[in-house]
């Protein structure tokens, strides 16, 4: 089989699994991210993620030494509804477009495993699968795939796909011939919207955000208490943020998937059906989600402060309930918010 002509077949495989984005690289094609990323970690932008230190982080052949090919897919999770749509309603939380419905680490490496069936069996090669839970730069080695390249918001962005895409890699041992997907290289160019548009500034430069500030990375990811500098510009968001993707111009090519439904739960829950959660009750509305891995806790937490927010004083008694909450982040939270709505 020639290189186009399997090029082509693993395409037609990858997009029989609903990928939409398919690229191959070199192990090495990305030399510069390693350092890109030593830069970050200096400079405490990652906060507490302290699993972005593993240095098999670095390259691919830090993690597996026999990789010789990476495979790069991108699966849609565009939007159905308007990830703005609750900017102007306080009182209902917002959940981030790609937790709306169930979780995309279950469905994608399904499909991924399938394609690296395939693959295995066309190369007779071993090979390793990742979905967002080991250490692999997936963003830089997209780009090297010609997905797409990294926007000034530091996701991936395609000419033909935007930028909601849960991308996916596959580590081959086999020699593939390297093509892209995205046609041609293109860029950001003069836009700054993502920029502009990131309610924490968390996006320090262009291509580099700091998670500290970011909210995707306070509302999951953080597991203490929200510095209260930030609180008030997280507004009602209490899980992730959308606001850097959604103004991305490029996103207006993107097409909706059908894999991905939003769960009518979470599409505008109040804010006191959150506070109001016990872990049992939790656990029972997002099952199935991965809003479930951040734990009753941390969604409360968040719930406490978009509260504060929202200037509603309906929400008062729950939150002196909170106060005396066995979760001290959760009880210290909804002292906070207390304070801010009767002030």
């Amino acid at each position: 089989m020639t290189s186009s002509t399997f090029n082509g077949a693993l395409r037609r495989e990858a997009e029989g699994q609903g990928f939409v984005a398919v690229g191959v690289c070199g192990a090495d094609a990305a030399p510069a991210a390693g350092a890109r990323l030593r830069a970050w970690l200096a400079a405490g932008c990652h906060g507490d993620m302290l699993w972005m230190e593993r240095p098999e982080r670095e390259s691919p052949r830090a993690l597996w030494a026999d990789v010789r090919s990476v495979v790069v897919l991108g699966f849609p999770y565009t939007p159905v509804v308007d990830p703005l749509r609750h900017a102007g309603s306080p009182e209902v939380g917002v959940v981030s477009v790609y937790a709306l419905g169930a979780d995309y680490h279950d469905l994608v490496k399904r499909r991924l495993k399938a394609v690296a069936g395939w693959l295995a069996r066309e190369t007779g090669a071993a090979l390793k699968v990742f979905v967002d839970t080991a250490p692999v730069m997936e963003k830089a080695l997209a780009a090297a795939a010609g997905i797409g390249w990294q926007g000034k918001h530091s996701n991936v962005v395609s000419r033909r796909h935007g930028s909601w895409l849960f991308l996916a890699a596959i580590y081959s041992e086999a020699v593939l011939e390297p093509f892209g997907d995205d046609g041609s290289v293109a860029s950001c160019g003069t836009c700054s919207a993502c920029i502009a548009a990131c309610p924490t500034e968390a996006i320090v430069a262009p291509h580099v955000v700091d998670a500290r500030k970011c909210i995707s990375y306070l509302t999951i990811e953080h597991k203490g208490p929200i510095p209260p500098v930030l609180r008030a510009a997280m507004g009602n968001r209490v899980y992730g943020c959308d606001d850097c993707l959604a103004v991305c111009p490029w996103n207006r090519f993107a097409r909706a998937p059908s894999e991905f439904v939003p769960r009518g739960e979470l599409l505008a829950p109040d804010l006191g059906d959150l506070l109001a959660l016990d872990d049992a009750a939790f656990r029972q509305l997002f099952a199935g989600s991965p809003v479930k891995r951040i734990g009753r806790g941390r969604l409360v937490r968040n719930a406490a402060v978009a509260a504060g927010n929202s200037g509603a004083l309906r929400f008062l008694p729950a939150l002196r309930r909170l106060m005396g909450d066995t979760d001290a982040v959760v009880a210290e939270a909804a002292g906070w918010a207390v304070g801010r709505l009767e002030d």
